[in-house]
């Protein structure tokens, strides 16, 4: 494809971009004050964005094989997209934060859709899909939803790892250690819940899927298997709060119980490259006889 063909596409598209970045920079700018002031819940949504741009990068060669095809389709999501926007942000019932996303999302891919066409749509689409969820926050209201059965679920593994070498009682979400005969509670607060490392996890592994695997069981396989690791290392991280509460109190709440988040992510991102291999290896292809042409 020559340089004259798609610069003046391109160009309009990037002067699109512009307004699409005026237009939607209250939520935008929301969107990265939520990631940086809340780094160990939504800090990997600063990522995603860059991870979306290599997955498209992987493709480029796809991407340009052809001329870009204008798809006046794309100005319905477009319309459809910035009309929610606006009701979102106009209508107090319907101020949702993820309703935004949705209007500015569908703009987004609009816009795609519309410069690109849909030939291109065959390797945008994933990276569109993969910015919609896990590129945006999601609201409390939503978390509450799905946070207590794993806030239970938490508290129920950390109690039984704890309870074997302390004297450990639980009563709902609140663990109580009793060391030396006084009692140090650790209430598994919705923060601790691990929805959020599981939101984190889940958007490493389908990357990881996308990047390292070709075949679908395996891709699957490691996007499921993100589940339980999040919910495995979030049970140990509270395990480790609960043991360093014993001699400090102070450990199990402020910075330092946020740095021990951080801290446990290391090992955790060394659990799934383990089982990445572990998948990879599962399955042993024979090498391929090699055809010799005979000589007459």
């Amino acid at each position: 494809m020559q340089l004259s063909e798609w610069r003046w596409p391109l160009i309009a598209a990037a002067m699109l971009l512009g307004l699409f970045v005026i237009m939607f920079w209250g939520f935008i700018r929301s969107q990265v004050i939520r990631a940086i002031d809340q780094q160990a819940d939504w800090g990997h949504t600063l990522v995603v964005p860059f991870i979306c741009g290599y997955f498209v990068y992987l493709n480029r060669q796809k991407l340009l094989a052809q001329p870009f095809r204008t798809a006046w389709t794309g100005l319905l999501p477009m319309i459809l997209g910035v009309a929610i926007y606006v009701i979102s942000t106009t209508v107090p019932t319907l101020n949702h934060f993820n309703i935004q996303g949705t209007g500015v999302w569908l703009t987004l891919a609009g816009m795609t859709l519309l410069f690109f066409g849909w030939r291109s749509m065959t390797w945008l689409w994933f990276p569109l899909v993969y910015l919609f969820f896990f590129g945006q926050n999601i609201s409390e209201r939503l978390m509450d939803r799905v946070t207590f059965p794993m806030q239970d679920l938490t508290a129920r593994g950390a109690a039984l790892l704890l309870s074997l070498g302390l004297d450990v009682d639980r009563q709902g979400n609140t663990i109580t250690i009793y060391h030396h005969g006084e009692p140090k509670p650790l209430n598994i607060a919705q923060a601790c819940s691990g929805m959020r490392m599981l939101m984190a996890f889940s958007a490493l592994g389908v990357a990881m899927a996308y990047t390292g695997f070709k075949r679908f069981w395996q891709q699957a396989a490691l996007v499921i298997m993100a589940v339980p690791t999040a919910i495995a290392v979030n049970i140990l991280r509270v395990v480790t709060l609960g043991i360093l509460s014993l001699f400090d109190v102070g450990f199990a709440a402020g910075d330092f119980h946020k740095f021990i988040g951080l801290v446990w992510l290391l090992p955790a991102f060394l659990i799934y490259l383990g089982l990445m291999w572990a998948i990879r290896h599962l399955v042993v292809e024979e090498p391929r006889p090699i055809a010799i042409a005979s000589s007459s």
